[in-house]
């Protein structure tokens, strides 16, 4: 097999446009879904009366639906009911729709994981429960759940793949459109996977070593 270095070549500022995309929309639909995920593992972790039950339905139906059922309900749905939202907004909402409630199972364990003695010595030097989530328990429940947050991270960046099926012009869709004018199969898709690996290479290895900086610091122990 003979790879199109020319073809490749010409590819190159496409992809590189793409990429930019791509990761403009996995950084807007993490960064949300942690502050979703973060909410929605303090009412479980508090056991919040109503809220609780809501935050757990939420979580079932994201986890257990499609991503691609979730954009398309977003943005051809909503429609029918007089809500219009570009195709950007709707994967930005549809990314963090689900990430949001990877990352709250994720905090949630490592909130969990505190022991009952710090936060009794906590509320015995009168501390609020805001101030106990501050300065006790979230930063321990971090250091646990790093793992499984840097995984949903990857996880997310990988989901992008799919907003392309709303014609968002990103990695996978450019190179279901250059597949299909030029028949360069071979060629396209290799310049997605080295795009693809371009960007969780160092995201994977960053996580990896801020989780051992952590472990060694010690921090939850």
């Amino acid at each position: 097999m003979h790879l199109n270095w020319e073809f490749m070549l010409q590819s190159l500022p496409l992809y590189q446009k793409a990429a930019i995309l791509t990761l403009q929309l996995a950084i807007g639909g993490i960064g949300v879904s942690l502050l979703i995920g973060l909410l929605c593992s303090i009412i479980l972790y508090y056991k919040t009366p109503i809220l609780s039950s809501v935050v757990r339905v939420y979580i079932e139906f994201s986890r257990n639906t499609p991503l691609l059922i979730q954009l398309f309900f977003l943005y051809y749905g909503f429609t029918k009911l007089g809500l219009t939202m570009g195709e950007y907004t709707c994967a930005i909402l549809g990314l963090s729709f689900l990430g949001g409630s990877y990352m709250a199972e994720a905090f949630r364990g490592g909130m969990e994981s505190v022991g009952k003695s710090q936060i009794e010595a906590g509320l015995s030097l009168g501390l609020s429960n805001r101030e106990l989530i501050r300065y006790v328990i979230l930063p321990q429940a971090f250091t646990v759940s790093l793992p499984a947050v840097g995984a949903n991270c990857i996880f997310l960046l990988k989901e992008t793949s799919i907003v392309g099926a709303i014609a968002i012009p990103e990695l996978m869709h450019l190179t279901q459109d250059l597949i299909g004018m030029y028949y360069q199969t071979y060629e396209s898709l290799f310049m997605l996977v080295v795009s693809y690996l371009i960007m969780l290479l160092p995201l994977s290895f960053g996580l990896t070593w801020l989780e051992r900086k952590l472990r060694y610091a010690e921090f939850g122990n």
